[in-house]
């Protein structure tokens, strides 16, 4: 008797697929008219890394007593003073409003939401920028090229996120990849489907070959939705 496929056992959320264990979740403090008016200065008390994340954290100690964690960015050192609010300066490290900030200045850690604690460019090595500006608008440019219209109120950190290098560094071995990417809830190490056998996946038997197009339909069942998904084309491009 066969089971469900892996990809739909992920599917459903469990614990066993998810990332657990890391330090805290890293969001910004809630919104004060402390914040509002001018700042509130902060001090870097330690940089530690989170086997969950691919970024840095700072643990952070503000003047009111409260304590939080950020995600460190480039040039950030212990004893640094970092500044949140809209009058903060343009410096590393500090959290401003976006319509506080340059455009052109790299940004990350930026809330969807004024007030959510930060969404966008949470990844090691990325930046995101300011195009530009327009009432009751900002537009952001994602790393990924694409750009998204947020609020003039929601906040993000001034800097490029740490880390950069860390794809830079070989893993040398499985046992290292597999621990790496069990943290994080990855599926790894991933066996192809047409290596399995017919009553586990959909490509499985036939001489280890699919046995039929690997396309499928974007309404198929979820035992058949494996492959290319809804593909427009397959194979190599011809020039």
């Amino acid at each position: 008797m066969g089971k469900r496929l892996k990809q739909q056992r992920r599917g459903k959320g469990s614990p066993m697929f998810i990332a657990r264990h890391g330090i805290a979740d890293v969001e910004y403090l809630p919104i004060t008219p402390e914040q509002n008016e001018g700042t509130l200065r902060g001090k870097v008390v330690d940089l530690v890394p989170d086997k969950v994340r691919s970024a840095v954290l700072a643990d952070i100690l503000f003047e009111n007593g409260l304590r939080s964690y950020m995600i460190a960015p480039e040039g950030m050192f212990v004893g640094q003073e970092l500044h949140y609010g809209r009058k903060a300066p343009l410096e590393i490290g500090n959290v401003l409003p976006l319509n506080e900030i340059a455009e052109g200045c790299p940004i990350f850690n930026i809330e969807k939401r004024p007030g959510d604690g930060g969404c966008y460019i949470k990844t090691s090595g990325i930046y995101g920028y300011i195009v530009t500006k327009e009432p009751g608008r900002v537009y952001v440019k994602l790393p990924s090229g694409k750009t998204v219209e947020i609020s003039p109120e929601s906040r993000a950190t001034i800097g490029n996120i740490s880390a950069g290098g860390r794809t830079e560094k070989p893993m040398l071995k499985a046992g290292t990849h597999y621990h790496a990417m069990h943290a994080k809830g990855y599926h790894y190490p991933g066996v192809r489907g047409v290596a399995m056998n017919p009553v586990d996946h959909p490509f499985g038997g036939a001489q280890h070959h699919a046995g039929k197009s690997k396309s499928v339909s974007r309404h198929a069942a979820p035992g058949q939705k494996v492959g290319a998904i809804a593909s427009k084309r397959t194979g190599r491009t011809k020039r």
